[in-house]
């Protein structure tokens, strides 16, 4: 590894660490001093919106007609649970997954959530539809199971129809006062959903920091809470709101205008690091145009389902910004290419671990061109090395002397010094890409593979009897592989390119160690791909080496300097030489002076 190839790897590096430290999740371990679990060690100001004053017991209900019972509509996919009481939807089962821990998958239940809609009255009181107990009354259609809801209030009706479909996430719902446009005030009604989010993942802290609001505005804008935040967050739509979700890590239960939108919105999210049931408590309000309602036009939809990007994207306009696959390039790079490559091996092979193995070999052939210009570069510095020696033993400790020499041997032989990092830079969408990409992919969700229980969080070869700070407390095989093999690239580059010395040699070795302890817990998917693309990696320098051959490429540089004889330097060499030649005019200037 050259002198400049080093420098591509620094600046690399330090790009992938700024982008983990600002767009990764931080870590609440790190403040337990080195102990276990986060849970119940850290502590934070009590919260916006308490747990257990949010799911209170409820008022009293008139019993009249009735006391209040359960309903169900289900389909393969869901078990979606209604109570007379409010005839609201109180909890949710995702049919077909289970958690991490191999319990049955509630989106949420009664005991974790509640949802709730009232109005006023033009002599001021307040109507909630969780005092009514309403009348059920199921039945069936060409759309799928439908249960209607009615309770008489004030001279007139409140009625809801839930329609829920065959084989889908979404269950409609229709939402009309009846005979009460004389009783209810001209304001919008509120609907208010408090949800208290449990762990299902393994990965407690992961689990957490990936449980957000998002909202979509009816203006066009998107805009979700902070995923990370240790502290209340709150947000107050300025306009109507299309759509409004509770993203779960890997599920959404999402609420969608499908006429008018609501008037407005106002989303809270909150977490207590000492609660050990809740990992964060999020609360949505959604202002309903009374005017929708009365009129027969309070037509909307609930989403309840895993956040899978080509599912969510059929639901309703930006609802796929549910799935985070990073932003801007590094989104267009795993929507566009990564996503639709994914989607097309799994239709042919079920092990995800090897679908991973079969990305990475498509990624580096198509990307070989750049990696065969970086070996070129790296032999090109190579058979430069003896005249490179001869500048140093010539110009002895002047530094910028060396520096200027260099640039213009460089310049005679027609190298460019940035032509060894330039083709490995325009490789860094891919992978950042792929640190979003990972642990956002329900597709990998409790996939297993080798030892690896689920590839979207991080794998436990050894699980420790201690918490270790920076590092955590379990041992991650593919880590540990992708480390390995790392190093292991780095001393094969250091044997070969022996211009690599002092310091930026220490330093080569220095990242992989690093990264050992900042991977530690990322998504065991992710660690996977890199060594398989170490390994990959191998076999390219392998064959590339065939194709270089060292005397062609010296003749080669020996006619570029023919041909540079008196060309003058231009472009980037040009004005770094300039650059050197002005720091080397001042250093003289200054030993003068002094």
């Amino acid at each position: 590894m050259d002198r400049n190839s080093a420098t591509g790897l620094f600046l690399i590096s330090a790009l992938l660490l700024v982008y983990l430290f600002f767009f990764s999740p931080k870590n609440p371990d790190e403040k337990a001093a080195g102990k276990t679990p986060p849970a119940t060690t850290a502590a934070t100001k009590a919260p916006a919106i308490p747990s257990v004053a949010a799911l209170a017991p409820e008022t009293a209900l008139d019993t009249t007609a009735g006391a209040a019972k359960d309903v169900n509509l289900a389909n393969e996919n869901i078990t979606v649970t209604f109570s007379t009481r409010g005839g609201r939807v109180t909890a949710v089962r995702m049919n077909k997954y289970k958690t991490f821990f191999g319990k049955p998958l509630d989106l949420f239940d009664a005991s974790s959530a509640r949802m709730d809609t009232k109005f006023r009255t033009v002599d001021g009181k307040t109507i909630r539809f969780s005092d009514l107990n309403f009348q059920a009354v199921p039945s069936q259609s060409a759309a799928g199971s439908v249960l209607t809801f009615s309770a008489p209030v004030a001279g007139g009706s409140i009625v809801q129809t839930y329609s829920l479909p065959a084989n889908s996430f979404e269950l409609k719902y229709d939402l009309r006062l009846l005979g009460l446009e004389r009783t209810v005030a001209q304001e919008p009604l509120t609907f208010t959903f408090v949800d208290q989010v449990r762990q299902t993942e393994q990965d407690l802290k992961q689990n957490r920091n990936h449980t957000t609001i998002n909202h979509y505005l009816a203006a066009g804008d998107q805009g979700a809470l902070a995923e990370a935040s240790e502290k209340p967050e709150e947000y107050k739509a300025a306009g109507p709101v299309k759509w409004a979700a509770h993203k779960h890590d890997f599920f959404v239960a999402g609420l969608i205008a499908d006429q008018q939108p609501f008037a407005g919105g106002a989303f809270n999210a909150d977490v207590n690091l000492e609660d050990s049931t809740t990992i964060k408590t999020l609360s949505s309000t959604l202002t309903i145009p009374v005017a929708e309602v009365e009129q027969g036009r309070g037509q909307y939809r609930f989403f309840f389902g895993p956040n899978a990007f080509n599912l969510l994207k059929q639901v309703t306009p930006e609802f796929d910004r549910n799935v985070y696959l990073g932003w801007g390039l590094f989104r267009w790079v795993n929507r566009f290419v990564v996503l639709p490559v994914f989607h097309f091996l799994e239709q042919f092979i079920s092990s995800y671990g090897v679908i991973i193995a079969l990305l990475v070999l498509l990624i580096k052939l198509v990307t070989w061109p750049l990696t065969y210009k970086t070996y070129e570069s790296q032999a090109r510095m190579k058979v430069l090395k003896p005249e490179i020696d001869e500048l140093k033993a010539k110009h002895g400790d002047d530094a910028t002397k060396v520096q200027q020499e260099t640039m213009k041997l460089y310049q005679e032989f027609g190298v460019s010094p940035l032509s060894g990092c330039v083709p490995t830079l325009l490789t860094l969408p891919i992978l950042f890409a792929m640190f979003q990409f990972f642990p956002n992919a329900i597709e990998l969700r409790q996939q297993s593979f080798l030892w690896a229980k689920d590839l979207s969080s991080y794998d436990v070869f050894i699980k420790l009897p201690f918490y270790v700070k920076w590092y955590g407390d379990h041992v991650s095989m593919f880590t540990l592989m992708m480390t390995a093999s790392t190093l292991l690239m780095t001393w094969q580059s250091n044997q070969t390119n022996t211009a690599m010395q002092g310091p930026m040699k220490t330093y080569s070795y220095l990242m992989p160690i690093i990264f050992l302890f900042v991977l530690n817990s990322f998504a065991a998917g992710l660690t996977w791909y890199y060594f398989v693309s170490n390994v990959i990696t191998f076999a390219q320098q392998a064959i590339t080496k065939t194709f270089v051959d060292d005397t062609k490429i010296r003749a080669q540089l020996d006619a570029n300097k023919i041909k540079n004889k008196d060309k003058k330097p231009g472009g980037i060499q040009g004005r770094i030489a300039e650059a050197m030649k002005a720091a080397q005019e001042r250093e003289a200037q200054a030993k003068r002076k002094s």
